[in-house]
């Protein structure tokens, strides 16, 4: 092997070592918060922050007629509030491309707000099952003003669908604090509970849940927990 081979080899080596990988490339959604700019196999206005798309004059103009609008209203923040509202009732009947539109809509209200972050996690877990977004997302959420009382039970409850029930507890045993009343809560609780080894917690979670409203897929995970639980 000649010293020229072995100098060449060493000069690969080092080029190789001074490479440094891509960083995923991020985007600031509101005055000091940047998220990783993701997009999805979907319309623009059904992805989280419009896919991060370069709008047409067309589309900005019909942004900005929709904010005049809510100028008109009297009140951005109302028109917020409705807004989310109306994407979480979508969510809960499972038409997630809807619920994203209000979603968008509200994001051009209120760019900082926290339920902003958590409706697109939720977005991005539910339809695009890209967990490890969702969790940015939801981990912005956890930072930003005005968070919705539900916002630690939806971020819980994907730490369960991740795999990470010691995690879940932790977050889910805030969250039937901050919304007692959100059976979800109380069966994603329970659920984790039981994955950490808790079966008599477990079965105290879904007792709280039985006492509240519960939707389809709640009562499935009730029905799962209270049998491998052996809830009396």
């Amino acid at each position: 092997m000649t010293m020229t081979f072995i100098r060449a080899c060493i000069i690969a080596i080092a080029a190789l070592a001074c490479v440094t990988p891509s960083r995923a490339e991020t985007v600031e959604t509101a005055p000091g918060v940047t998220v990783t700019k993701k997009t999805f196999p979907a319309p623009i206005n059904e992805q989280p922050f419009f896919g991060f798309a370069d709008k047409t004059p067309e589309q900005r103009e019909a942004d900005n007629g929709f904010l005049a609008e809510a100028d008109k209203l009297g009140s951005r923040e109302k028109v917020f509030d409705v807004a989310i509202e109306r994407g979480f009732a979508h969510i809960d009947r499972g038409d997630f491309p809807e619920a994203a539109q209000r979603f968008n809509q509200a994001w051009l209200l209120a760019p900082e707000r926290s339920a902003v972050y958590q409706g697109f996690a939720v977005i991005s877990a539910a339809r695009f099952g890209d967990l490890e977004y969702a969790e940015e997302l939801f981990r912005i959420a956890l930072h930003q003003p005005k968070p919705r009382r539900t916002l630690k039970a939806d971020y819980g409850r994907l730490l369960l669908k991740a795999k990470r029930p010691v995690e879940a507890k932790a977050i889910l045993e805030q969250g039937v604090r901050d919304a007692p009343e959100f059976a979800d809560a109380w069966a994603s609780l329970g659920l984790a509970r039981l994955q950490t080894g808790d079966a008599t917690g477990a079965c105290a979670a879904a007792s709280e849940a039985d006492k509240l409203k519960r939707s389809h897929e709640v009562m499935v995970d009730l029905a799962l927990l209270k049998r491998q639980a052996a809830c009396q």
